[in-house]
């Protein structure tokens, strides 16, 4: 069993370019699963429907919440699908089971006055508060993932045309747009970045963010980057680089940009999943409203409300 396991995520990661932190997800998951099996005496090969879903049921009898059985059934799915498709068993037992329904969570994001004081607090002007500034602006402004914030190569930024080229998930590139802000505040960075490569040999010379030893900052330092200054600035410490992005989704949206053009600026694969950014203000809402709908307040204030008769 672990001989197929390790197969399997050995294809993942030649074939379908998965992450490491996706291998040892999905490792993690099938390994536990393969433990339950022999501890049930049940051969993999042979798993059925019912091996599955007696497995997902002791998963939730044991406290597991549903977002995470749902994580560990999209593991197996993945597995026998590749079981079937390399002829190593005759049908996918997993086809059309059904986790448990998870609940629907609406992201959390900042207001754009919070955004305001985040963005807007002091910055010393040493290596470390304007590579910080710009992180921050970078974030906002692109909505990119703190992962590929982290990896942004120097090559991939084009400050004229307001853009960097990431490296998004399954290794997918995109362009990620900058704003007046963000490409100002890069701009300060650059110079000081150049000082910290001098002084250190040109440790990393490619990255575009660097620590003081001009080495690469980790997608964990940018973490913890966003969770400091927020708490500069007064706001909560449970903001992360994934509350910007959710901000940045969600002001596109409140201020009347489809929700295609956010899935593409967010690298999104699937529109479903940009869907969870259509909370909007009830504000921005009653303005749709008013301007579109016949009964709005809108046509009532051109004095086309009907008179009484």
């Amino acid at each position: 069993m672990t001989g197929l396991v390790d197969r399997y995520l050995q294809w993942l990661r030649s074939e379908r370019r998965k992450s490491a932190a996706t291998l040892r997800a999905y490792g993690g998951d099938l390994r536990t699963f393969t433990a339950w099996l022999a501890d049930h005496e049940r051969p993999l090969l042979a798993t059925t429907r019912f091996d599955l879903r007696r497995y997902l049921v002791e998963l939730e009898q044991q406290g597991l919440v549903a977002t995470s059985v749902q994580r560990k059934l999209a593991s197996l799915r993945g597995f026998f699908g590749w079981l079937q498709e390399t002829d190593r068993i005759p049908t996918d037992p997993s086809r059309l089971l059904k986790g448990p329904k998870a609940p629907r969570r609406v992201p959390h994001f900042l207001t754009t006055a919070q955004v305001d004081l985040l963005l807007g607090q002091a910055f010393d002007d040493t290596p470390q508060g304007l590579r910080d500034r710009a992180i921050l602006e970078v974030l906002y402004s692109s909505g990119c993932r703190v992962s590929e914030c982290a990896g942004m190569q120097l090559r991939d930024l084009d400050l004229d045309e307001g853009f960097v080229r990431v490296l998004g998930k399954g290794q997918k590139q995109r362009l990620a747009l900058l704003g007046r802000p963000a490409r100002d505040a890069v701009a300060s960075w650059l110079p000081a970045r150049r000082t910290l490569l001098d002084q250190s040999r040109r440790t990393d010379p490619g990255a575009l963010w660097l620590n003081r030893f001009g080495r690469r900052l980790s997608a964990r330092w940018v973490f913890q980057t966003v969770v400091d200054r927020a708490a500069a600035a007064g706001l909560p410490t449970t903001l992360t680089p994934h509350g910007l992005r959710h901000s940045f989704a969600t002001h596109l949206l409140d201020r009347g940009a489809d929700l295609r053009t956010v899935q593409e600026l967010l690298g999104h694969a699937r529109l479903v999943t940009t869907e969870i950014y259509t909370h909007v203000s009830i504000g921005r809402l009653r303005d749709v409203y008013d301007q579109a709908h016949p009964q709005g307040r809108a046509r009532a204030a051109d004095g086309d409300a009907p008179q009484a008769q």
